[in-house]
């Protein structure tokens, strides 16, 4: 292989640890490792993947500052193997995640907020998806840009909108004066008026009724240019930070949730991204109230949405 030798090529497919090892600087630094953590969990981008768990190895090597006095035999002045495996469990009971990629991105980052971190190497491998093991490896130093942390997003309010509202020709002049308060809005609907396809099995059901509730945020967005179809968490922390009427369109964040809502009614999955997302409010303009909300729920109406 033209460019590597011998040994560059043995520390590509070897543990972090060699990695590690060939990578190091000139200062001395201290390495814990943990090696065949292995977790059975759902995670993947395919179809075939949601619904079923597959085991997941994770080898993570993590390089520390020396302590000053080794011969102190204080657990609390090291950085505990506990924390290795905290952090995993963390990122993979925060949402569900598609990529391998993207839970080693996270991973590695939550062990560097550890004060004696230095540099993170972490390999994960999928064992199920094939003869052999496929996986992902990255390296991550504290301070690397990759990862600056986003500041907090701001608590929106949410305002769950009936079909009577979506349609109503004072829609504009609400929308005027919900963007014209303090907290940034998200939009939220309910199914359409029209009953969503029967299928046979609660999965497809619930996957449809979703579908549903999206096509009528494309009605909505289609009554006002400013209302913009959002589906990830990204894409909404960015509207609430520039101002944009974003309208939910929810099978993503649902789909890929470790807790999502009990149902796929319009009132039920409003409070339940209302909790998630700390809003201030959950407004309802023309639909039914959720059965629980642990966030404030205030009634308004098209013509004056303060009600």
């Amino acid at each position: 292989m033209p460019g590597l030798d011998r040994d560059e090529i043995r520390a590509a497919f070897a543990h972090p640890q060699v990695r590690a090892e060939a990578t190091a600087g000139a200062g001395p630094l201290d390495r814990i490792s943990l090696r065949d953590h292995v977790r059975e969990v759902e995670i993947g981008a395919f179809q075939q993947e949601r619904g079923h768990r597959q085991r997941v190895r994770f080898d993570v090597v993590v390089e520390v500052a020396p302590l000053p006095d080794p011969g102190l035999d204080d657990v609390d002045r090291i950085l505990s193997y506990d924390r290795l495996t905290d952090a995993i469990a963390a990122e993979l009971g925060a949402e569900r995640i598609n990529l391998l990629e993207t839970l080693a991105e996270r991973v590695a980052r939550r062990i560097l907020r550890e004060p004696q971190a230095i540099r993170a190497f972490v390999r994960i491998e999928k064992l199920d998806r094939g003869p052999g093991a496929l996986g992902v490896e990255i390296v991550r130093a504290k301070g690397g840009a990759s990862l600056v942390e986003a500041s907090d997003a701001p608590r929106p309010r949410l305002v769950l909108l009936g079909n009577d509202a979506i349609v109503a020709p004072g829609l504009g002049a609400m929308l005027d004066r919900l963007l014209a308060e303090a907290a940034p809005v998200v939009l939220c609907v309910g199914p359409p008026p029209k009953a969503a396809p029967q299928a046979a099995g609660p999965a497809p059901q619930r996957r449809i009724d979703l579908l549903a509730i999206e096509q009528n945020a494309w009605v909505l967005a289609g009554r006002d240019p400013r209302c913009v179809v959002m589906e990830t968490r990204t894409e909404l922390d960015w509207a609430m930070r520039h101002g944009q009427a974003a309208v939910w369109a929810p099978s993503k964040i649902v789909l890929d949730a470790t807790a999502g809502p009990r149902g796929v009614d319009g009132a039920t999955l409003a409070a339940w991204l209302a909790e998630a997302m700390g809003a201030v409010e959950l407004r309802v303009i023309g639909a039914g109230l959720p059965e629980a909300s642990t966030v404030p729920v205030a009634l308004g109406t098209v013509a004056e949405p303060l009600g």
